[in-house]
């Protein structure tokens, strides 16, 4: 296992340097463009077709309120009548406006079940508007959905794989109002940066100012580059931020440790440091065994039948490695090597990874996940 584990991190380090070595970046892929962004819509709908894996209308009243009020647009009086259909099941849809969509365009949509149905497999999704923060409809959803996951089940066993209570519609959704914003009257355009940063805004500014040759972009704080539209001699913001998003600047990174306690996966950056320090790691295990002895009583007796409780408890202390020094590392290949020089699994590593951040020998951002 030490030989095994050895050679995964000499994988390791051998890919490290061409992975995490920095490389010049679009500048699309840095920054979000003032005015150009999406917009969230959600509506509530009713889905019909289902075989017999729709919603308890007990259990899910707003099922029948929903059927109901659909019922009765179309005509149907329903008033006064007692239906407890197990085909219909009421959803949250969801779907993203993107920037620029017009009336017309289709949209993907998200379909996910909010009441005890047990699948949305086959179902088909009625009308169902969808609305912005605003309140208001900015399209409509319909259509026939594509679960993500399938139940079987018998009279003494069930199995479930994947999610079958949620599904998507491809272009489900028709667009039907369109954002009310003029881009094109824009004089400035600011940049927002995804990882505010001062080095890497004023590589921003640098590099657009010498793709123009003048003062076209000011770098107003660690998260914003104003870009003046008039300074670029392109005939409209369009035709300038096209100018704009390829130009390639390379990315200033924090040094930050990610660790996931749940999956044990630990990601350090290229500039994490440590300085030298000694650890020492071990545990302790508990065990608990129970182990009851049943105390008959005698034929004819008329005695009772006792349980008598016994308990084997025990504390096994691990071994661990000692005290073990690990040496100032002045790049990520030699922290790799001191921290896989302990010998122990990621989620001691973990363990050592947060002791080492509150000794102050960590020089990095840590997060934990």
């Amino acid at each position: 296992m030490n030989l095994i584990r050895a050679l995964r991190w000499a994988l390791i380090l051998l890919i490290m340097p061409t992975v995490l070595m920095a490389a010049p970046i679009r500048l699309k892929d840095l920054v979000e463009f003032d005015g150009v962004r999406s917009n969230d819509l959600v509506g509530y709908g009713l889905v019909v077709g289902l075989n017999g894996t729709g919603d308890g209308l007990r259990n899910a009243p707003f099922t029948e309120d929903i059927m109901t009020n659909i019922l009765e647009r179309l005509g149907v009086n329903v008033t006064g009548e007692q239906f407890r259909p197990k085909n219909v099941a009421a959803v949250i849809v969801t779907a993203t406006l993107p920037p620029f969509a017009r009336a017309g365009s289709p949209l993907d949509i998200t379909v996910s079940a909010i009441g005890d149905a047990s699948s949305l497999l086959g179902g088909t999704l009625i009308m169902t508007p969808l609305n912005a923060a605003d309140g208001d409809i900015y399209a409509v959803a319909q259509g026939t959905i594509i679960a993500g996951g399938v139940t079987a089940e018998g009279q003494g066993a069930r199995v479930t794989q994947g999610v079958p209570t949620a599904g998507v519609i491809p272009s489900g959704a028709t667009v039907e109002r369109e954002v009310d914003f003029n881009f094109g009257a824009l004089s400035q355009v600011r940049l927002a940066l995804r990882t505010p940063d001062f080095t890497t805004a004023g590589r921003i500014e640098q590099a657009i100012n010498a793709q123009f040759g003048g003062p076209v972009a000011l770098m107003l704080d660690a998260g914003t580059v104003q870009v003046d539209i008039a300074g670029t001699r392109q005939r409209s913001p369009a035709h300038a931020l096209g100018a704009i998003e390829n130009i390639l600047v390379e990315p200033e990174r924090r040094a930050r440790v990610v660790v996931d306690q749940r999956s044990g996966t630990i990601v350090m950056g290229e500039d994490v440091r440590i300085s030298r320090v000694a650890v020492s790691q071990g545990g302790l295990t508990l065990r608990v065994e129970e182990a009851p002895l049943v105390s008959q009583p005698n034929p004819f007796s008329q005695g009772e039948t006792i349980v008598v409780p016994r308990t084997n408890a025990g504390i096994e202390e691990e071994e661990g490695i000692g005290l073990a020094e690990i040496r100032e590392g002045t790049s990520l290949s030699e922290v790799v090597a001191g921290l896989n020089a302990l010998g122990v699994a990621p989620r001691d590593m973990i363990d050592i990874l947060k002791s080492i951040k509150a000794s102050g020998a960590l020089h990095a951002e840590f997060v934990v996940r």
